[in-house]
């Protein structure tokens, strides 16, 4: 058997079934990286009866003058647990990519190693891939704890089929209920939207500005991707506002009479916080009275999301911060959810981190992902395979890989 460039039908034809498929996998994925400088291969594992045991979509980028170094995105497509298949086909990928001057390809395979629930990390049977990878030559490099590799190790994935907003941590269905009375909606929009959407996630991109428009480019023909925006309907906005005030108004009045008769502990918290959500609604109203005149739509938060198969990613989301109180991303999230529920069974919601401590510099993201319920996952991480090592130990001795990746000219952001 061996290894050679194969059709892309004869690519998808053995990929679109496989467990380990995905949106990385694909032409639209070459032709996004090689906006970024990148050439592709789409190789295969064949024997001489054109049986195919093994795809992959290999991405190169020069890292000198003379070598290139590979990248086949979320790992090779095939079984991992037959030995003797990884054995020959890696015996096979080296022979191959050592003529065409490649110095090492680096895999992130998305082979789910943990599962982690509220009071218990259940280890999955696939943790035996890691010993056979380490025992065909593949070098572990080190395990992220935030988002330092190339993809999250951490990813929060909701069954959609299975998802009850009743399920949800309260205070997460309490601001998703206190979005959707200040009358936010989803809109499902085309590329024009992505200028809309540019200001909502600028704080979160590490790549030129250009990479999420090549992103929708590549993927939008053959109906891959959505561009979502919220937007606020202030009409609706306003009569909710007004119906809020007016409720409390009245118990407020009747905490107001309960005080004067009675001047217990209980009575002044009632009033109190019926004072407090007084104001709030009041200052709702004020601001829903003056946008409501203005007529203009306006856009808070937005999303763009990749389909594949069964399931979604949202690739990244960002929302106006002036617009906090409006809580756009728990509504963003959640109407999301509604929105694919029915046609598809899975919603990844990207990248988490490893560390779940309070004084984690990402646990607000933890946390607002983890109040939606997901199953979340650890992955098995990064690995170079070295295709011609002396030269590869030499580059991670002398820093070069280092500073080739800190560029981080690969790494998706968390969403």
């Amino acid at each position: 058997m061996l290894i050679k460039d194969i059709s892309l039908d004869d690519f998808y034809n053995f990929a679109k079934n496989h467990p380990l498929s995905s949106h990385y996998q694909t032409m639209n994925y070459a032709f996004l990286m090689s906006e970024q400088g990148y050439e592709h291969d789409f190789i295969g594992y064949v024997d001489n009866y054109n049986n195919i045991y093994a795809v992959s979509l290999i991405l190169f980028k020069k890292i000198n003058k003379r070598y290139k170094f590979g990248y086949a995105p979320k790992g090779f497509i095939l079984d991992y647990f037959n030995e003797q298949l990884v054995d020959d086909f890696t015996t096979a990928l080296i022979n191959y990519y050592k003529k065409k001057k490649v110095i090492f390809i680096k895999i992130n395979p998305e082979i789910a190693i943990r599962q982690i629930n509220k009071n218990e990390t259940i280890l999955l049977p696939n943790i035996k891939i890691k010993e056979i990878l380490s025992k065909y030559g593949y070098q572990k490099l080190k395990d992220n704890l935030y988002f330092e590799s190339l993809l999250p190790r951490f990813n929060a994935i909701i069954n959609l089929k299975n998802f009850n907003l009743k399920k949800i941590d309260k205070n997460t269905r309490n601001k998703i209920n206190r979005s959707l009375a200040k009358g936010l909606r989803l809109e499902l929009s085309n590329r024009d939207g992505l200028n809309i959407l540019e200001p909502f996630i600028k704080r979160k991109k590490d790549c030129n500005e250009f990479y999420y428009k090549d992103y929708y480019n590549a993927f939008n023909h053959n109906g891959m991707i959505d561009l979502f925006l919220v937007s606020v309907d202030f009409e609706t906005y306003l009569v909710n506002a007004r119906k809020l005030y007016e409720n409390e108004l009245e118990k407020n009045n009747l905490y107001n009479q309960a005080l004067t008769k009675k001047n217990t502990k209980k009575n002044i918290n009632q009033k109190m916080m019926s004072d407090k959500k007084l104001l709030a609604y009041k200052n709702d109203v004020f601001l829903a009275t003056q946008l409501n005149k203005q007529k203009v739509k306006k856009y808070i938060a937005g999303a763009l999301v990749v389909k594949f198969q069964n399931r979604v990613n949202i690739l990244i989301s960002g929302y106006d911060k002036k617009y906090k109180t409006f809580n756009p991303n728990y509504f963003l999230h959640y109407a999301l959810i509604k929105y694919y529920q029915k046609d598809y069974d899975y919603l990844d919601l990207n990248g988490m981190t490893g560390d779940f401590e309070k004084n984690n510099p990402y646990y607000g993201l933890n946390r607002f992902k983890m109040g939606f319920n997901p199953e979340l996952y650890e992955f098995i991480g990064e690995y170079d395979l070295p295709i011609k090592l002396r030269k590869y130990k030499k580059l991670r001795k002398n820093g070069e890989l280092a500073r080739q990746f800190n560029k981080k000219n690969l790494k998706e952001k968390k969403s």
